[in-house]
This record gives C-alpha cells, sequence and structure tokens, in this order.
C-alpha cells in the first residue's frame, strides 16, 4: 500500500475535523481503538484474543451506539420493567433469543438454561427456574411465556444419548437433561 491514499486520507479527515467540532471526540475514540488493535497484533498477523478488552469494547459500543443515541428509552428502563414475554431460551451462545426474536431492551424477561428447560414445580429442586417464572408472572405481568429451541442443541442431544442406569459422567448436566424425560 503506498502512501499517498494514506496522506489524502489524514488530510481529508482533517479537514472535516476542522468543519464539525463535534467529531473530534469519537474520530479521538475510534483513533485510540484502532491503535490498541494495532499493537495487540501477533506476530503472525493475527490479532491475540484480550476477553477484557473484548468486554470493554463490547460496552463502549452499547454506551456509543445504544445507550446515548436512546437515552429516553434507557431512562424509562432505569425506572422499571414491563416485559410482555417471559422467554425460556437454552445457554448455547449461538443462538441469543433477544437477537433471534428481535426484542429491544424492555421486551423479553429471560431464563437460559441448557436445553431451554422448564421442570416440574418442585420447591426444592430447580428453585431458581421457579423463582424466575413466579416473578414474572406474578411482579412483572408478563402475557406471553415462550419456549423456544434450536437445532443442534448440545443439552438435547446428550439428553437423548445419557444412560437411563442412573451412572453419570457429570456431576450436572446429565441430572438437568433427565428433566424433559
Amino acid at each position: 500500500m503506498g502512501s499517498e491514499p494514506y496522506e489524502e486520507a489524514i488530510e481529508a479527515l482533517k479537514k472535516l475535523l476542522i468543519e464539525k467540532e463535534e467529531l473530534k471526540t469519537v474520530a479521538a475514540a475510534k483513533v485510540e481503538q484502532i491503535t490498541a488493535e494495532l499493537q495487540t497484533r501477533t506476530s503472525s498477523g493475527k490479532k491475540a484474543f484480550d476477553p477484557v478488552e473484548t468486554i470493554k469494547q463490547g460496552f463502549i459500543t452499547f454506551k456509543e451506539e445504544k445507550y446515548e443515541t436512546n437515552p429516553a428509552l434507557y431512562g424509562e428502563l432505569a425506572k422499571g420493567q414491563s416485559p410482555k414475554f417471559l422467554v425460556f431460551a437454552c445457554s448455547d451462545s449461538r443462538v441469543c433469543p433477544s437477537h433471534v426474536l428481535n426484542f429491544q431492551p424492555g421486551d423479553a424477561f429471560v431464563v437460559r438454561n441448557i436445553g431451554s428447560m422448564v421442570p416440574p414445580f418442585d420447591k426444592v429442586r430447580y428453585s431458581g427456574v421457579g423463582a424466575a417464572i413466579e416473578y414474572a408472572v406474578l411482579n412483572l405481568k408478563v402475557e406471553n411465556i415462550v419456549v423456544i429451541g434450536h437445532s443442534e442443541c448440545g443439552g438435547i442431544k446428550g439428553l437423548m444419548s445419557s444412560a437411563l442406569d442412573g451412572n453419570n459422567s457429570t456431576d450436572f448436566i446429565e441430572d438437568w437433561v433427565k428433566i424433559c424425560m
């Protein structure tokens, strides 16, 4: 890559920042982000994974692109919640229920667990799920309860292949998925 297009881009950016004073803080933050990304490149050219930086950048993106662009929504959400849906979904990282169903903040009270399981009523076992249902129905007055599943679910695969003889190879997973038996 030659330096001419780079120099032209820098000059165009300088001109834009002179004309639009309000863009200076956004541009400065972006330059800082790009600089940090370039400094974390490994010798192989791949960016090193930094979990803390990933979380920090995710929050910054949320703050700048969501929170600061819609302060009225987040002001209302700070006062309380009144979701229309209680959603049970799998913990699988590939299927975020709010993303899949296009829910906005405040639309759904979400319970996620292995296999989207909703166990039978039991005051001793599974009380976390029971508490979520009770809170959503009694306190939040949700109008709709939705249980969503997905293809290639590891929890359901585990259920379908688990031994029925009581011998478990895990401490929690097999007993959890057997709820659906």
